[in-house]
């Protein structure tokens, strides 16, 4: 199991250009899709507690998916994965990049990546549209958009102030849920 995590990760850290957000639907296809680690909707969870916290979110999300599989040795296990290729090819990349950055075809090659990482990324919304296309997934997330942009834009309370908020509620409500089942 730890050579799989290892190669999933390994893969999405070669093949995920553009940084961590275009790499997000590689690391879905390859544990939902490929080898059924996590259900979609677990992904979404995870995705969304990875978009909480700081730091770089392709490894919130490998870090949290090798815990999930094998514990402390899957959280290694994963991170080496997703951090040694992108360490080695930028080192490599970027001294060449620095010496041919002025050539054409190099800069096409550089605008070329945009338009590939944005049809990624709407085909990762689609998808979460579609898991929550449930009308009460709507009632919720529809006013809450709203509500949280009045609370950051129009009363302009600090983003970490709120994100702090939803977390202690999401706890919350969670260990409600887990009282209530016993």
């Amino acid at each position: 199991m730890h050579f799989k995590i290892f190669m999933v990760f390994f893969r999405v850290g070669v093949l995920g250009f553009g940084g961590g957000p275009s790499s997000i639907p590689l690391v879905k296809i390859e544990v939902v899709d490929k080898y059924g680690w996590m259900t979609n909707e677990d992904f979404q969870d995870t995705l969304a507690i990875a978009n909480v916290l700081p730091g770089p979110i392709i490894t919130k999300l490998a870090g949290h998916i090798g815990y999930q599989l094998k514990g402390w040795a899957g959280i290694i296990t994963a991170l080496t994965a997703i951090i040694l290729p992108t360490a080695v090819l930028m080192t490599i990349l970027l001294t060449l990049f620095s010496e041919f950055k002025d050539l054409p075809w190099v800069q096409g090659m550089s605008a070329g990546v945009v338009p590939v990482v944005l049809v990624m990324l709407a085909v990762l919304t689609v998808e979460f549209m579609q898991t929550a296309k449930n009308a009460s997934t709507w009632k919720f997330i529809i006013p809450f958009t709203l509500v949280m942009l009045i609370v950051l834009e129009v009363l302009n309370i600090h983003p970490a102030l709120v994100i702090g908020i939803i977390i202690v509620f999401s706890l919350l409500q969670r260990s409600g849920r887990k009282a209530g089942d016993s």
